[in-house]
């Protein structure tokens, strides 16, 4: 795992890693129909699907090393019939930890 593209955050019922990796990202351009830029801009301008969020969130979990049939579990559980305010957050950090936004306070000179 690429510590530079994971992101940690609390989901649920805990502290956990979110990366997605390329294989994560091919199978949500699978399931979004649309390709990982196009989606990451989507979502950033909260022009997403409420599927997109969270697939993400999924794979993301997928992608850390969290089992699938647990990361399913999990946004069933924490994901699913919760406010967009609740999932579009992580759901956007996934999504930034993968493109490599950096804040400008970190920007190189």
């Amino acid at each position: 795992m690429n510590d530079q593209i994971t992101h940690r955050a609390f989901f649920g019922d805990g502290e956990h890693a979110f990366t997605l990796t390329d294989p994560m990202i091919a199978e949500l351009e699978r399931l979004t129909g649309t390709g990982f830029g196009a989606l990451a801009f989507r979502v950033m301008r909260h022009e997403f699907h409420l599927s997109d969020l969270v697939e993400i969130i999924r794979l993301g979990l997928i992608g850390a090393g969290t089992h699938p049939e647990e990361a399913a579990r999990m946004v069933d559980t924490y994901a699913h019939n919760r406010p967009v305010s609740e999932i579009l957050p992580l759901a956007l950090d996934v999504l930034i930890a993968r493109v490599g936004v950096q804040d400008e306070q970190e920007q190189p000179a």
